[in-house]
């Protein structure tokens, strides 16, 4: 009968977990990357994953950690930036928060738009 062991949970978003946890993760998901389910031999570089990423609110625990490939973890981090970045615009956008733009055509601003596009600034 195996003995249980309590889940790994990072004291906080910045801890990396220590080798035994590396090991009960590699050897949970059978050596093989979660994302595109390739066999990672030895050597091979691999990195401890979050299944949900810990800026999208993720946790910071075994549970949620899952062996990734080279070829796998950069793209699956790159989604998960863009997704935060959707997430962020769109909740601005339903709270009304949106960054003054720095070239305005009002009737108040400093330049005007002509007809044929070309841009002046008014006091001329």
């Amino acid at each position: 009968m195996a003995r249980s062991t309590d889940e790994w949970v990072g004291k906080d978003d910045d801890a990396i977990p220590p080798p035994r946890v590396r090991l009960r993760i590699f050897d949970d998901h059978n050596g093989r990357c979660w994302i595109c389910s390739c066999k990672i031999f030895a050597g091979n570089y691999w990195q401890a994953d979050h299944k949900r990423a810990l800026i999208n609110g993720g946790e910071n625990r075994e549970s949620n950690l899952a062996p990734a490939c080279r070829n796998c973890c950069c793209g699956k981090t790159a989604e998960d930036v863009a997704e935060k970045s959707k997430v962020a615009s769109i909740r601005k956008k339903h709270l009304g928060i949106r960054k003054k733009s720095s070239f305005s055509c009002a009737r108040t601003g400093k330049f005007k738009k002509k007809m044929n596009g070309e841009v002046v600034r008014r006091d001329t």
